[in-house]
C-alpha cells in the first residue's frame, strides 16, 4: 500500500485535520457484530436468522443486500448539509451515515464470503463503495447506442463523453484511509474477477476524479492499466487503451508522451490528435519538432497510400498541417540557410531525396531523433515535385519560413523564384500576395524604428538608408506586375497569341518565335497588329510612321503556313486596308488582284488539310468578297464583273453573292444580265437557298416588266413552284396571285389561290383558306365562297376545321340560310371540348337564342353532353386543364365540385318565361314563321344534370 505524504500547517490547523481523520477508515478493518457492537439493531435480528438459516441462498443475501442500501440511502438524503465539514468527508461526514455504511458494508463482505465469484455482488458492492468515496457520479446523456469496433478516434471520443463528473466525495488527504481501502477493495475484486474489463473499467474511474491522491491517481494508476493490459485477452485491448490515452491526456508532460509513443507503435491512427496535444497551448512543455515529424511521416504515408486520415484530409491537407506547423515554430525545426545549401547541392548530385544510412524511419521522420529538419529540402522535394497545381501556396510557404527565422533576403530570394517557377495565374496571385504582404509589413518595421529614433545616430542612418532600398524595391516590384503576369502566360502557353501582343506592347518589341500550328486562336493578328504597330508610329503612335516596315511584315505574314484559309485571307485584306488608308488605291487592288490569283489546277479541294493554306486561298470566299467589295468602290464595271464571274466559275458563290451581282448590274442598267444572273444562282442552289434568289428575282421580275412578258412571267413561276417545298411555298403563291390579279385574268388567279391551299403547310392552310375566300368573294360575290367552305373544312385539321365552320355559318346566317348555319355548328362541335373552347359553345348559344326554338335550343344542350362524354376521361380533363390555364380561361367542368346542378329542361323553361329573355320563332325556311313552342313539361329525376353555365 502507499502512504499519505506529510503535511504541515499550524498546531490549530493540525488538530483539526487530524481530528478529521481520525474518523476513517470506516469500512477497514471489515466492520463485524463481534468488532462494533452497534452494528446490529433489533430490526436486523430477523434477518439474520434468516441469512443462518439459508446461507446458500443468493436471493436472501440480494434481499439483505437492497434492504441495507435502501437505510443507507436515506440516511444520506437525511443527514445532507452544505457545511465546510461535508465537503472535506463528502458522504460519510455524519455518524448516522457512517453507522449505516458499516452495516451495508458488512452485508456485503458476509455475502462475497459465500458467493466470492459473484459478478452481481461485487458490481454492486463497487459501485456502493464508490459512491461514498467518490461522490454522486453523473454521466452525459448519449442519443442513440454506441457502434462496436469503431477507429480509436472516434472511441476516445465517445469515451471522453461517457466519463463520469463527481459531485462531492472524500478529500484526499483526510479521507486517505478510506480511498486506500477503496483501492484494496477493487484489488480484491480483480484478484477473484481478473478477466471482467468492467471490474477493470470501474476501477479506471477513481483514477479521473479530482480528488483523488496523487498518489494513487498517478504512479498506481499507470501500473494498474498496464496491470489491465496483461490480464485481458487482445481482443479487449481497445476498451482499456481509450481510458488509458484519455488518462494520459489529463496528467500531460512526459506521461503523455510516453503511453502515447507506446499505442502510436501499434496503431498510428490517433496520430493527428497527438499532434495537436503536442501542440496544445495548454501543454506546458510543447514538442513542436516531434510533432512536426509525425505530421511529415503522416503526409508521406499518404502520398504513397499506406495511411488514410481519419479526420478525412487528404495527402496535400496533411502537408499543409505540416507546414503550418513549420511557419509557427520555424526557429525549433528548421536548419541554417547554410546547411539547407549544402543538402540542396548534395542533391542536385546525388539524385536522392532523402539520405538514409541506418536501419529504422528516416531522420526527419523519427519522433525520437533530435535533428532538425531541412524545410526548404522537403518542401521541394515532397511538395513542388508531388503537388504541381498548388505550387503558389507552397512556394509561400517556404518563403514565411525564412521570414520566420528572420531570413528576409532568403525569403525575398525564394519569393522571386517561385513568381519565375510558376505557371498559372492563381499560383502567381498567391505568391505575389504573400511578397507584398511581408514588404508592406518590413516596411512598416522599419518606418517605426525610424520613427522611434533609433538606439544612436549610426543606426538611424542605417536603417534609413535600408528603409529607402526596400521602398525602391517594393516600387519596383509593383511596376513589374505586368510584366510577370505576361510572363506566367507564356511560360504555360508559349504559344498563345493575344499574351505576345500584350507583351508587345510592353516591352515595345518581340524578339520570340510563335508556332502558327500549334498558336492558339487569331495567330494571324499577331502579324497585323505588328504591322500597325508601324504603320500608327509605335504603341504611342508618337513615332514616325513607317509604311514600309508594314509592307515588309505584311508580305513575311502571307507566306506563314496558318491554320485556317480565314485567317491567310483577313492577312491580305488587312494589307488591301493598310494600302486605302494610305490613299494608295491602285496598290490596294494590286495586292488583292495577287491574293486572288487563279493557279493552273484549279480543282482543288478547300478543305484538304494536308495543303498548305496558299494553295487554297483562291477559293475563300472571305478574300472574294472583299476583293469585290473594293472593286464595286474603286474599280471598274468590267473589272467587278469579271471578278463576280470568277466566283460564279469557281463555284464558291453563295446566294448573297448572287443577289448583289444582280442587284450591282441592275443599278448599272445591265436588266437582262442581271436576269441572268438570277437564272444562274438558281441552277446552282436548290431549296432553302435558293428560295430568296427566287423570291428576290420573281419580284424584280415583275417590277421591271409588269404585264408586258405575262407569260414569261407565268414559266418562272412554274419553275419556282415546281421542286418548291411546302414550308416556302406560300410566299411565291401568293406573289403569283398578284401577278394574275393585276396583270392577268380573275380566274387564273382564283386557280393559283386553290394551288396554294393544296400545296402549303399544314401550318399556312388555314391562313391561306382566309385569302383564297376573300378574293372570292371580292371577285365573285358570297356564295361562290360556299364551295371552298366545304373544301376547307375536308382538309384542315381538327381546330382549323372548327374556327371555319363558325365563320362559314356566319356566312350563311348572312345569306338567311338559318339551318345550314346550324347544321355546321352541330358539325364543328365534334372538335370542341366544352372545357376548354368555351367562346364556340358561346357562339352557338348566341346563334340559339337570337334565331332558334326551344327544341334546337335543347338539341344544341344535347350535343353539347354527348361531346363532353367523349372528351370526359381523366387524361382529357387534365389536358383541359392544363390547355385553359395556358391560354389564361376559365375550365369548365363536369365533375363534381363544379357548382350546383340543376335541370336543364326547368333551366329551358325559365329562359322561355315572360320575365326571362324569350325565343324568336324558329326558321326553317327564309323568314318563315313557326308558333311558339309548347311548354315544357317536369323535369325527369333521372334525367342528366348539368351545369348552371351551360344555360
Amino acid at each position: 500500500m502507499v502512504n499519505l505524504p506529510a503535511t504541515t500547517g499550524s498546531a490549530d490547523g493540525a488538530s483539526v485535520i487530524d481530528a478529521l481523520t481520525a474518523k476513517f477508515p470506516v469500512a477497514w478493518p471489515v466492520p463485524t457484530p463481534v468488532t462494533q457492537d452497534d452494528l446490529l439493531s433489533p430490526a436486523d435480528v430477523n434477518r439474520e436468522e434468516d441469512l443462518l438459516r439459508n446461507p446458500h441462498s443468493f436471493r436472501h443475501w440480494w434481499t439483505a443486500i437492497q434492504t441495507a442500501r435502501d437505510n443507507t440511502l436515506a440516511a444520506l438524503k437525511v443527514s445532507s448539509s452544505d457545511s465546510a465539514e461535508d465537503a472535506l468527508l463528502g458522504p460519510l461526514a455524519t455518524p448516522a451515515v457512517r453507522i449505516s455504511f458499516q452495516r451495508t458494508v458488512y452485508v456485503h463482505e458476509a455475502a462475497l464470503q459465500i458467493f466470492p465469484g459473484s459478478f452481481k455482488l461485487w458490481k454492486a458492492y463497487l459501485t456502493f463503495r464508490s459512491l461514498y468515496v467518490l461522490g454522486r457520479a453523473t454521466k452525459a446523456k448519449r442519443a442513440g447506442g454506441k457502434k462496436k469496433f469503431q477507429p480509436m478516434k472516434d472511441e476516445l471520443e465517445d469515451e471522453f463523453q461517457d466519463l463520469e463528473r463527481y459531485d462531492g466525495g472524500i478529500d484526499g488527504i483526510i479521507g486517505w484511509e478510506e480511498w486506500k481501502g477503496l483501492v484494496a477493495t477493487f484489488e480484491r475484486a480483480l484478484m477473484n474477477l481478473p478477466n471482467l474489463p468492467r471490474v477493470w473499467l470501474l476501477y479506471f474511474n477513481l483514477f479521473f476524479h479530482p480528488k483523488c491522491p496523487p498518489a494513487i491517481s498517478v504512479t498506481h494508476a499507470r501500473r494498474t492499466f498496464d496491470r489491465a493490459l496483461r490480464t485481458l485477452p487482445p481482443s479487449l485491448h481497445s476498451r482499456i487503451w481509450s481510458r488509458y490515452l484519455l488518462w494520459s491526456e489529463t496528467k500531460g508532460g512526459a506521461v503523455t508522451v510516453a503511453i502515447y509513443r507506446r499505442y502510436l507503435s501499434i496503431d498510428p491512427s490517433v496520430t493527428e490528435r497527438y499532434v495537436a496535444i503536442l501542440l496544445s497551448p495548454e501543454n506546458p512543455s510543447p514538442r513542436p519538432l516531434e510533432a512536426a515529424k509525425l505530421m511529415l511521416s503522416l503526409a508521406r504515408k499518404a502520398a504513397r497510400g499506406e495511411y488514410e486520415s481519419v479526420e478525412g484530409k487528404s495527402p496535400y491537407q496533411l502537408l499543409l498541417d505540416w507546414i503550418e506547423i513549420v511557419e509557427n515554430f520555424a526557429d525549433e525545426l528548421g536548419i541554417d540557410p547554410e546547411e539547407t545549401d549544402r543538402r540542396a547541392a548534395l542533391r542536385a548530385q546525388t539524385k536522392e531525396t532523402v539520405a538514409q544510412t541506418t536501419a529504422g524511419p528516416p531522420p526527419d521522420e523519427d519522433p525520437r531523433n533530435p535533428s532538425k529538419l531541412d524545410v526548404e529540402g522537403i518542401i521541394k522535394v515532397d511538395g513542388l515535385e508531388v503537388y504541381k497545381d498548388q505550387a503558389g501556396r507552397l512556394w509561400s510557404g517556404i518563403a514565411k519560413y525564412w521570414i520566420k527565422r528572420s531570413e528576409f533576403d532568403r525569403a525575398k530570394a525564394t519569393f522571386e523564384t517561385g513568381i519565375a517557377d510558376v505557371l498559372t495565374i492563381r499560383d502567381f496571385t498567391q505568391i505575389f500576395e504573400s511578397y507584398t504582404e511581408f514588404m508592406e509589413t518590413l516596411l512598416s518595421a522599419l518606418m517605426e524604428h525610424v520613427a522611434n529614433g533609433g538606439e544612436d545616430d549610426d543606426d538611424l542612418k542605417e536603417t534609413e538608408a535600408e528603409l529607402d532600398q526596400r521602398m525602391r524595391e517594393f516600387e519596383e516590384l509593383m511596376d513589374r506586375r505586368p510584366f510577370l503576369v505576361n510572363e506566367v502566360l507564356l511560360r504555360r502557353n508559349p504559344h498563345d497569341v493575344q499574351e505576345w501582343e500584350k507583351r508587345v506592347a510592353l516591352h515595345g518589341e518581340d524578339d520570340e518565335k510563335v508556332s502558327p500550328r500549334k498558336a492558339t486562336a487569331n495567330c494571324h493578328r499577331l502579324y497585323i497588329n505588328f504591322a500597325r504597330f508601324y504603320e500608327s508610329g509605335g504603341v504611342t503612335e508618337s513615332a514616325e510612321k513607317d509604311v514600309d516596315s508594314a509592307r515588309k511584315i505584311f508580305e513575311k505574314a502571307v507566306k506563314i503556313s496558318f491554320k485556317t484559309v480565314d485567317e491567310l485571307a483577313e492577312v491580305w485584306c488587312e494589307w488591301s486596308e493598310m494600302e486605302l488608308r494610305q490613299e494608295n488605291y491602285d496598290e490596294a487592288i494590286r495586292v488583292m488582284q495577287r491574293a486572288a490569283a487563279l493557279p493552273k489546277n484549279t480543282k482543288v479541294n478547300y478543305h484538304d488539310q494536308t495543303l498548305p493554306v496558299q494553295a487554297r486561298l483562291f477559293k475563300s470566299l472571305k478574300l472574294w468578297s472583299f476583293y469585290i467589295d473594293l472593286e464595286e468602290s474603286i474599280g471598274t464595271v468590267e473589272t467587278t464583273k469579271e471578278a463576280y464571274d470568277k466566283v460564279m466559275e469557281l463555284r464558291i458563290a453563295n446566294a448573297q453573292i448572287i443577289i448583289n451581282y444582280a442587284a450591282f448590274l441592275e443599278e448599272n442598267k445591265y436588266f437582262e444580265e442581271s436576269f441572268k444572273v438570277y437564272e444562274r444562282g438558281v441552277e446552282l442552289f436548290t431549296y432553302p437557298v435558293v428560295f430568296e434568289i427566287w423570291n428576290t428575282y420573281l419580284a424584280k421580275f415583275i417590277k421591271r416588266f409588269g404585264g408586258s412578258k405575262i407569260e414569261r412571267a407565268r414559266d418562272l413561276f412554274e419553275q419556282a413552284l415546281d421542286k418548291c417545298p411546302p414550308k416556302f411555298a406560300k410566299p411565291l403563291y401568293l406573289l403569283y396571285g398578284k401577278l394574275e390579279e393585276e396583270h392577268g385574268l380573275a380566274k387564273r388567279a382564283m386557280n393559283v389561290y386553290q394551288r396554294a391551299t393544296e400545296n402549303v403547310a399544314d401550318e399556312d392552310k388555314f391562313s391561306m383558306f382566309e385569302i383564297y375566300i376573300a378574293k372570292a368573294a371580292e371577285n365573285f360575290g358570297l356564295p361562290a365562297t360556299r364551295e371552298i367552305y366545304q373544301r376547307a373544312i375536308e382538309v384542315l385539321p381538327d381546330q382549323p376545321t372548327a374556327k371555319m365552320c363558325v365563320r362559314f355559318a356566319n356566312m350563311e346566317r348572312k345569306l338567311g340560310e338559318i339551318d345550314r348555319a346550324r347544321s355546321l355548328f352541330a358539325h364543328a362541335s365534334q372538335f370542341c371540348d366544352p372545357r376548354v373552347h368555351a367562346e364556340f359553345w358561346q357562339s352557338w348559344k348566341d346563334f340559339e337564342a337570337e334565331t332558334g326554338s326551344d327544341d334546337t335550343f335543347r338539341e344544341m344542350l344535347r350535343i353539347r353532353r354527348s361531346v363532353q362524354a367523349k372528351y370526359n376521361t381523366e387524361a382529357s380533363y387534365l389536358a383541359a386543364q392544363t390547355l385553359a390555364t395556358r391560354d389564361g380561361k376559365p375550365g369548365e367542368s363536369s365533375g363534381p365540385g363544379s357548382g350546383q346542378a340543376v335541370d336543364a329542361m326547368a333551366a329551358a323553361e325559365q329562359a322561355s318565361a315572360p320575365s326571362g329573355r324569350g325565343f324568336v320563332a324558329a326558321k326553317h325556311g327564309a323568314g318563315q314563321p313557326q308558333a311558339p313552342a309548347e311548354e315544357t313539361p317536369a323535369a325527369n329525376a333521372d334525367e342528366i344534370q348539368i351545369d348552371e353555365d351551360d344555360l
